[in-house]
């Protein structure tokens, strides 16, 4: 067995175990990442990167195909579009291929030893990688444990044959002709739109009364239009009980009122969330105070025991990358020496969906919960002029802010390439700005982030163009 000690150990090369790792050795510690895969994680392999590529991909030949039949500008017309899907596969697995040699070259740069294999835990400074090579034991001063998260299956759709997870979905050779998707949060109608616009006929099944439940109903209406006029099927209220025995395969649903349907299917999606990976890697040697399912942590990421740090999904909610890069790096700046906390205030949600939505802050409902007075100006696309020259002009930006003294306490937007606006969104709220800032900043025009000008004008009581 080999032995390895190092300044700061890194478990899991995912979004936030990768940041951790780098910036850790950027500043100057000996540290030492471990994963059994590629690194990237689920957000890089099998997630957010190969799901938005295969995203555009679906839009793109759905928007061949609309000029082919009716396009949404008058002139433009073309002949009948061909889909190769599994080279639109390969395409995206050449994307995912650069980016994890990215990913390697930057740990190396930042002198980050790799070590691959599955890591388990002795004690809160010692874990053992059983790898293709050997067992390796490492000791360290400072434990990031960055584990992640795996699909929720459930008991009567456990995954297999054509019962596929996300992963499975972004590794189709073709698109399925039938497709159910169990869960109508964002994972669902991403991939359920993506699919629909491919050429499968969709399904989408969701237990709760309404689809992408993390956003409220105003921002989910242009959604489900959308969805609609892709022939989507949206069935809420819904529960998937199994598929059905004797042969057909039919996936067996079940109505509000207990009545049961059946749905001929080739291929059922099931995304009804992610947990924490909390199990196989040791965690009964730790003594761990948990948060339910999740490592419990502080506003530094420290979790109760000394020297041992939980960063990413396996800390809860949100599940989001981008909040695993920010924990990670705060992670690595503490273990270096420098005093950071972690805010969890100015985290930006997005649905990839058609139209996409963004939603950074406190929503109205959430502001009014806070208690106090509040403003709220809302403006929509279809006043926008870029919005019409694009030839989408369904959604809009709103701004929530405090009655008194006017401060921005979240924004939301859904439209075509709103995740683009999410940084203006999200700096506002981390600068602490004002309606009369954003309503004082010149806008370029004409552009999207125009929306954002008019809202903040609007809640004041002044909106020029509308």
């Amino acid at each position: 067995m080999a032995d390895l000690t190092c300044q700061f150990l890194v478990i899991g090369a995912g979004p936030g175990g990768y940041v951790a790792a780098i910036r850790a050795g950027q500043l100057g510690l000996d540290a030492v990442i471990v994963d059994d895969r590629r690194p990237g994680g689920t957000c890089l392999n099998i997630g957010c990167v190969p799901s938005k590529a295969l995203i555009h991909a679906a839009d793109e030949f759905h928007r061949l195909v609309e000029a082919g039949q009716n396009a949404a500008i008058p002139g433009i017309a073309a002949g009948s579009p061909s889909l190769d899907w599994a080279e639109v596969v390969g395409w995206k697995d050449g994307i995912v291929n650069r980016l994890n040699n990215g990913v390697t070259g930057l740990l190396k740069k930042a002198r980050v030893r790799t070590v691959p294999g599955r890591a388990r835990f002795l004690d809160g400074k010692t874990v053992i990688v059983e790898g293709e090579t050997g067992e390796t034991r490492i000791a360290a001063e400072t434990v990031v444990i960055a584990t992640g998260s795996v699909p929720v299956a459930l008991p009567g759709l456990p995954f297999g044959g054509k019962v596929i997870s996300s992963e499975g979905a972004l590794a189709l050779t073709r698109p399925p002709e039938r497709l159910a998707v169990i869960g109508g949060g964002y994972i669902g109608a991403e991939l359920g739109t993506a699919f629909a616009k491919a050429g499968s006929r969709v399904t989408i099944v969701e237990a709760a009364p309404e689809i992408l439940p993390l956003f409220d109903a105003e921002l989910v209406r242009p959604v489900r239009a959308r969805l609609d006029a892709l022939g989507v099927e949206v069935l809420t209220d819904t529960k998937a009980r199994g598929l059905a025995s004797g042969g057909s395969g039919d996936l067996v649903l079940e109505g509000s009122d207990g009545a049961e349907r059946r749905l001929a299917v080739d291929a059922v999606l099931v995304t009804v969330g992610r947990k924490p990976l909390t199990e196989g890697w040791g965690r009964e040697e730790l003594v761990l105070d948990m948060d339910g399912p999740f490592i419990a942590v502080d506003e530094q990421c420290r979790t109760s025991m000394r020297g041992v740090y939980a960063v990413g999904d396996v800390t809860g909610e949100p599940m989001l990358a981008h909040k695993a890069y920010a924990q990670g790096e705060m992670v690595a700046e503490i273990a270096a020496g420098n005093k950071r906390r972690w805010d969890a205030r100015a985290i930006p949600a997005i649905a990839f969906t058609d139209p996409e939505i963004v939603s950074v802050g406190l929503t109205p409902e959430g502001a009014k919960a806070r208690g106090g007075e509040i403003l709220v100006g809302s403006f929509p696309f279809a006043a926008n002029g870029r919005a019409m020259t694009l030839g989408r002009e369904d959604g809009f930006v709103r701004v929530v802010a405090r009655a008194d003294d006017h401060l921005v306490l979240g924004i939301q937007a859904v439209g075509a390439g709103v995740s683009e606006l999410s940084s203006a969104f999200v700096l506002a709220l981390e600068m602490g700005a004002c309606l009369e800032d954003v309503a004082g900043t010149i806008h370029a025009h004409p552009s999207l982030s125009e929306a954002f000008h008019e809202a903040s004008l609007r809640a004041l009581g002044h909106s020029l163009h509308i």
